[in-house]
């Protein structure tokens, strides 16, 4: 029976799942944004929260920082928080968001990107998302395409003052 155990497998074994949440904590830190599975993502998000919560409760303090997270998090990731810590300080939680896509053509597996929140940067966050969604499933005209819209327009309207 499954009392009192929370989180997610994926499949792997206990160092395996650490690992790959460490990995994917770091590149969030890093880039901002990621793309993965959905159940990658929601695990994911609670533990980026925990880890903004533990830097900004050290006050700004570098060491205190490093010392906390230094398992957890790779040194380049870890350099990358101390710089932005300030961006969430008005944020007391919800640092990260999960913005869910349509499932991987391979396999079908749910995916969605885990975006770090950023107010002073980024106010479009889940419009402009959408909006690249949008258009990534629309098919772009090419230049060759328009110029032959535009002489077949051309050679109609020729026709019809031919005739007249």
């Amino acid at each position: 029976m499954k009392h009192c155990k929370t989180g997610r497998q994926f499949g792997r074994v206990r160092s395996q799942r650490k690992a790959l949440l460490n990995s994917l904590l770091s590149s969030l830190i890093i880039h901002g944004r990621i793309e993965t599975t959905e159940a990658k993502a929601k695990e994911s998000k609670s533990l980026i929260d925990k880890i903004i919560t533990k830097a900004k409760r050290a006050d700004g303090n570098k060491m205190e920082i490093v010392r906390k997270l230094e398992g957890e998090l790779s040194k380049e990731a870890l350099t990358k928080l101390i710089q932005d810590i300030k961006k969430f300080d008005s944020r007391d939680s919800g640092y990260a968001r999960v913005i869910k896509l349509s499932p991987r053509k391979s396999d079908s597996a749910r995916i969605a990107i885990l975006e770090l929140v950023d107010l002073s940067e980024n106010k479009g966050g889940k419009k402009q998302v959408k909006a690249e969604k949008k258009s990534e499933g629309k098919p772009k005209e090419s230049k060759k395409t328009k110029e032959t819209k535009e002489t077949k327009d051309v050679k109609k309207s020729d026709d019809k003052k031919s005739s007249k």
